[in-house]
């Protein structure tokens, strides 16, 4: 008598198969890391190290253009905590000539970008456009003017402007574009704790959609 061994089905799957699927699988997992990876990097160098920063305004005509797009260290005065803003460490504080970038302290929702004339204690004075630091007149050679004198001097704080004494933790900034600058002249100092870095180099430059191949990777000074 024959006896018929009664076993359940098991799907079959080839050895080529097996191989071909376990590729895939790995291949998805590694892409999937390799991007979260690229992510948090990027983060991570966006709130500690490095970020970029796109120019809107001639403020600092001729130094920086309209359609600059420039890199700013934001470890050059101390590795702040993001969101907090609290100094995790301190790295040095903005020298008179720097060109930093900051918190607009009408709108802190707005960046800035100015050149650090006054440091704490400093008493600061336009006089006949030349300036004045602590009663003595020093180089001023990134200004530059647009409007005839006596027209600018017609408009408070572009000829004449000062002495102030600026407080601790503050700073003075002005626009290189001196005659067509929105700076501590019209609206005050600015705090240590609202300098988000120092500017550091141009990376890209559009001019109305043509690129500026000669401003690309210059050095800000």
């Amino acid at each position: 008598m024959n006896h018929k061994e009664n076993s359940p089905l098991k799907a079959v799957t080839s050895p080529q198969a097996q191989v071909a699927e376990k590729p895939a699988k790995g291949k998805l997992r590694e892409n999937v890391e390799a991007l979260v990876i690229a992510i948090l990097l990027a983060l991570f160098i966006r709130a500690f190290l490095i970020q970029p920063f796109k120019i809107p305004s001639g403020s600092m005509i001729p130094t920086i253009l309209v359609g600059d797009q420039i890199f700013v260290s934001k470890f050059s005065y101390g590795i702040r905590m993001p969101f907090t803003n609290s100094v995790l460490l301190s790295t040095g504080r903005p020298k008179r000539g720097q060109i930093v970038v900051f918190r607009y302290p009408v709108d802190r929702s707005k960046d800035f970008i100015k050149r650090v004339i006054g440091l704490p204690g400093d008493v600061v004075e336009l006089r006949d456009r030349r300036l004045f630091i602590n009663g003595k007149q020093i180089p001023d050679e990134h200004a530059r003017y647009s409007l005839d004198i006596e027209i600018a001097r017609r408009q408070k704080g572009l000829v004449d402007f000062g002495p102030v004494i600026i407080p601790a933790d503050k700073y003075l900034m002005m626009g290189d574009n001196r005659d067509n600058s929105s700076d501590s002249r019209e609206w005050g100092f600015v705090d240590f704790a609202d300098i988000r870095g120092k500017a550091l180099v141009i990376y890209w430059s559009w001019d109305h959609w043509k690129p500026r191949w000669s401003r690309i990777a210059n050095i800000l000074r």
